[in-house]
């Protein structure tokens, strides 16, 4: 199979979906791969890397596009990528469909076969692809949550972990699950008050015996939300419903009764975030206030630490992508139910439930829109 890896053209995405290594593994199993110019720059990995591990220089992506059967890529595809997608090629990424109708069109309108990352599940109904990077946005909310906080960033003026003699900040974390439980440790290796909230109670008892007295678990009520969002410096925002969009758990209410220099950091806008007053930002510019609280709300929040998150992801998704190469999508779809989880637009046909239900689409079973 030939496999192509455009250049992330998302704003201040320097992530790639391939590294060199992973291009070297797929060489040696028989395929080729092609590499737009420069993809990897941004993390280190120059054009003569790719070279030396087998690789194509394609000049730009629509070369790659053209030629690849199957592209990998990290960030959902842009529309003048959709538009370069065709139909029976296969788009190995992370897409986030629920909020994003125009994407959606765009690949049912190209005729991809269109794999998620963040849908791929494993034996125990875990994201395998997803979480690495959920443990990358996890941690990082915890160090921007703590730098808004400061005076000139708009918050009120707070040192998370305090000093002697002086009270730390109240960080509540919304969602125990992967994000949410990096969330919660940074935290507390900061020394705050930390507390997590969760509607899973065996989750919140994991989350007890793993750090005990340090950590407070709450049962998720809206009045529980309320009670300690109102008492909050820093509300991480970490909930996850697979494929579909997420909960606004956080009303604009809540907000607007929060503590004038309170920081919001919203884990979960890729998939259309949490709190009523989230809307997405860049790494250019990162926040924005409502009511004197500061939102955080970067869509590609593992992108500012693109190398580190680059490797990690590669090493979750290398195994699926050999899989797709090795026996082609129709074949390793077929034969691997946690891969075929990840199969949301398949030949025209929205093949994940949970899209078609977010934007009132008709929803075709994966088998059937393959036609296996």
């Amino acid at each position: 199979m030939l496999v192509g890896v455009p250049k992330e053209i998302k704003t201040q995405e320097y992530r790639v979906g391939l590294v060199p290594s992973s291009v070297r593994e797929l060489v040696h199993h028989g395929h080729q791969v092609i590499i737009e110019t420069n993809a990897g720059a941004g993390v280190g990995f120059f054009n003569e890397d790719y070279e030396r591990a087998g690789a194509t220089i394609a000049a730009d992506a629509a070369e790659v596009f053209a030629k690849a059967d199957m592209v990998v890529k990290v960030k959902e595809p842009q529309p003048k990528e959709c538009a370069m997608l065709r139909e029976g090629q296969v788009l190995f990424t992370y897409l986030h469909l629920a909020p994003d109708l125009k994407q959606t069109q765009g690949l049912v309108d190209s005729g991809a076969i269109a794999i998620a990352y963040e849908t791929v599940t494993d034996r125990n109904g875990r994201l395998p692809l997803l979480a690495p990077m959920s443990e990358v946005a996890g941690r990082m909310s915890i160090q921007v949550g703590a730098h808004c906080l400061e005076k000139e960033q708009g918050g009120a003026g707070m040192l998370l972990g305090g000093v002697p003699g002086v009270a730390a900040g109240r960080v509540v974390v919304i969602g125990g699950g992967v994000a949410g439980t990096n969330a919660a440790r940074m935290a507390m290796g900061l020394e705050a008050h930390v507390t997590v909230i969760d509607k899973n109670l065996d989750r919140l008892y994991e989350l007890d015996l793993q750090f005990g007295p340090m950590l407070n678990t709450i049962y998720s009520t809206v009045d529980a939300i309320e009670q300690h969002v109102l008492g909050a410096d820093l509300v991480v925002g970490a909930v996850l419903v697979p494929g579909a969009a997420a909960p606004r758990l956080v009303t604009e209410h809540m907000v607007q009764e929060m503590k004038p220099g309170a920081v919001l950091v919203d884990i979960a806008i890729d998939q259309g975030g949490c709190f009523e007053t989230s809307r997405a930002t860049t790494h250019d510019d990162p926040t924005y206030v409502v009511d004197d609280v500061v939102h955080y709300c970067v869509a590609n929040m593992p992108g500012a630490v693109a190398r580190t998150s680059t490797n990690a992801l590669n090493n979750a998704t290398l195994p699926f992508v050999l899989d797709l190469a090795n026996k082609g999508a129709r074949l390793a779809l077929a034969e691997n139910a946690h891969l075929m989880a990840g199969l949301n637009v398949a030949e025209g046909k929205i093949t994940y439930r949970a899209v078609a239900q977010a934007h009132e689409m008709s929803y075709t079973p994966p088998q059937e829109a393959l036609r296996l």
